[in-house]
């Protein structure tokens, strides 16, 4: 049962960083992305091949010749997740709207059927097994409470700084072009550059948390990385409360939690999964009729939220 917490707790942080990376582009942009997932797994298999390297991996197409150790190969996650992130965001600012949302759900298929279909590399639907635990300033985490303890401090950290840039002026920055973006750039606030910065930036967190996931549960395979996810991360971020502090934390915790009490229920193994898809919709659209702003959404005039 401590066991069961545990890897719950660890699902959570890691959940809050993507989240909290998307409520950067989705609550204070205005961008809603679709391709959050992918960047996630671009982190996870980037972090895979950079601690495995070839000379384990047995392929000849891979840049890295030997393993890097954790902290390395996370920073590379994240270089590579953010050029990414980069890339997209380069490619899909010239549209706004509706346009804006099938040009990052193109890009979340790309990613998909590339982590499908390039087997030399990520080896396929198979997966890569055998991705190896960290080890910190010499000591290695294995056990899931030591893995706890990595996963909340890195959580924290990253959480501390995005707080940070959502009440600096670059995040208010962003918030005044989600509300009305001509009178921002009237102002002098750089819509395109705005949003490039806050891709790059969301694009890093997302990659550490696919690094943190990909040593955790030591497998990678693209099913954990498909359109599905992107929506289940959007609707993290909907369902707690764009725009604010609180919300994506909510988001987390309802829909990671919720959904577990069905293990106790009964249920048959079978069943289970359409079920808390349908409690997942159900979920969506009762908040979404009774609080379209979620459960911590940004106060308003009057004190109303």
């Amino acid at each position: 049962m401590l066991a069961y917490l545990l890897h719950l707790l660890v699902m959570i942080g890691i959940y809050s960083l993507l989240a909290y990376s998307l409520n950067l582009l989705l609550g204070f942009g205005g961008l809603l992305s679709f391709c959050h997932a992918a960047l996630y797994g671009l982190g996870a298999y980037a972090y895979t091949l950079a601690s495995i390297g070839s000379s384990r991996f047995g392929s000849e197409e891979l840049l890295i010749t030997g393993s890097l150790g954790f902290l390395p190969a996370l920073l590379l996650a994240a270089l590579v997740t953010s050029a990414g992130a980069l890339l997209i965001a380069w490619l899909s600012l010239r549209f706004r709207g509706d346009t804006f949302i099938f040009a990052t759900l193109g890009f979340q298929m790309i990613v998909y059927v590339l982590l499908y279909n390039w087997s030399a590399v990520t080896r396929g639907a198979f997966g890569i097994f055998g991705v190896p635990r960290p080890t910190v300033l010499g000591f290695d985490v294995h056990e899931p409470v030591e893995y706890l303890l990595l996963v909340s401090s890195l959580a924290v950290l990253i959480c501390l700084v995005l707080f940070l840039i959502y009440r600096s002026p670059f995040g208010l920055s962003l918030k005044a072009l989600r509300e009305d973006e001509r009178a921002a750039e009237s102002l002098g606030v750089s819509a395109f550059w705005s949003y490039l910065t806050a891709f790059g930036l969301s694009g890093a967190c997302a990659g550490i948390a696919g690094a943190l996931f990909a040593s955790y549960v030591t497998y990678v395979d693209p099913t954990s990385f498909s359109l599905g996810e992107s929506i289940f991360l959007v609707t993290l971020v909907l369902l707690g409360g764009s725009g604010n502090i609180r919300g994506p934390l909510a988001g987390v915790l309802l829909m990671v939690l919720l959904p577990e009490l069905l293990r106790f229920a009964g249920l048959p193994s079978t069943a289970a999964p359409n079920v808390r898809e349908i409690l997942y919709g159900a979920i969506l659209i009762v908040l979404m009729y009774f609080r379209p702003q979620g459960l911590a959404g940004e106060y308003r005039l009057g004190g109303q939220r």
